[in-house]
């Protein structure tokens, strides 16, 4: 979900070729979930093996993610760890949301609304611990790298782009920049030219709204983020003016007489000083087609032929992985 910054954020429009040649983190969560949203039938029903086991999340990392190694790209996976004890009304909230779309999703089949009903199944997408796991048995056959952050995943990926071993994060959540992303990207994993990539920069950010990323954070707490509430009719244009009008926070609720749900120092440390993990290691290994096959073909249905066009995509990465190790 993350917070709503739409309004207030402006992006630039790149092309796949700019990415050449940079590491990439992937927000896992944001990505696996946009797979399992977007990746369906007409109907809005997943793709499933023939033991009724949900596919759409293998698809998606297979062959989007053979598309960013073929466009040149060196792709990592940052998975959640730990889930914040303040996520929990968040995650409530979304819990409804996915129950209330799947019976409004079963109601508009019932009507042959298939319309509809593909815009509830997006909806109603669930990561459950067997899919996260599946990814990465997935990705470990592919030879692509992933990391288990601490806490949120999101955080976890910003901190490898500010200490410089990725160049950006890949996500459609806002939350990457206010955990200090210098740059990320969003729209990089949708696809069949759904919509072109669009870069975020968190400096040019600070200087067109002229506010510290302090000052962006405390925006965000006022606004809402997936950790608070907000204020109740402040968004992010109106919140942007009190900011810069009161300096912080804490001036601005005082000036609104209102009070948070969650204290700001709390929600402000969340943001500014993350638990992230700092020892891990990104190495991109050669795949392997064969237990690749066994995977996905034996043990879920996929066709052979297409996974088999999939891997031999990755085989760039071999290329830029024996390159790099001849400056060493």
């Amino acid at each position: 979900m993350g917070v709503k910054f739409k309004d207030i954020v402006s992006s630039e429009e790149i092309r796949f070729e700019d990415l050449n040649g940079k590491v990439v983190a992937l927000d896992a969560a944001n990505v696996i979930y946009q797979f399992l949203s977007s990746i369906r039938q007409l109907d809005g029903t997943p793709l499933k093996d023939q033991n009724g086991r949900v596919t759409s999340h293998f698809s998606g990392i297979l062959y989007r993610t053979s598309s960013l190694v073929e466009k040149g790209m060196k792709p990592v996976y940052v998975f959640d760890g730990r889930s914040s004890a303040l996520k929990k009304e968040t995650q409530q909230k979304r819990k409804e949301i996915k129950e209330e779309s799947e019976r409004r999703w079963k109601e508009a089949l019932e009507e042959g609304r298939l319309d509809d009903a593909r815009k509830f199944a997006m909806r109603s997408s669930r990561m459950s611990p067997e899919i996260v796991e599946g990814s990465k048995k997935l990705l470990k056959l592919m030879g692509i790298p992933y990391i288990q952050a601490k806490g949120e995943g999101e955080a976890q990926a910003s901190y490898m782009v500010e200490r410089g071993d990725a160049w950006c994060v890949a996500s459609q959540d806002y939350d990457c920049i206010l955990f200090g992303a210098s740059r990320m990207v969003k729209n990089l994993t949708i696809s069949g030219g759904q919509a072109s990539p669009e870069l975020i920069q968190l400096n040019k950010i600070l200087k067109n709204l002229d506010v510290t990323r302090q000052q962006l954070v405390d925006l965000a707490i006022m606004v809402g983020t997936d950790f608070n509430q907000g204020i109740k009719g402040i968004g992010a244009k109106k919140g942007l003016k009190l900011i810069k009008k009161h300096g912080d926070i804490y001036h601005a609720l005082e000036h609104l007489d209102v009070e948070l749900d969650v204290d700001p120092d709390i929600l402000r440390d969340m943001f500014l000083n993350h638990e992230v993990e700092s020892h891990y290691q990104l190495k991109w290994q050669k795949a392997n087609p064969e237990e690749i096959v066994e995977f996905l073909c034996r043990e879920h249905d996929f066709s052979e032929d297409r996974v088999l066009t999939a891997v031999d995509k990755l085989k760039k990465l071999e290329t830029t992985q024996s390159s790099l190790e001849q400056w060493f």
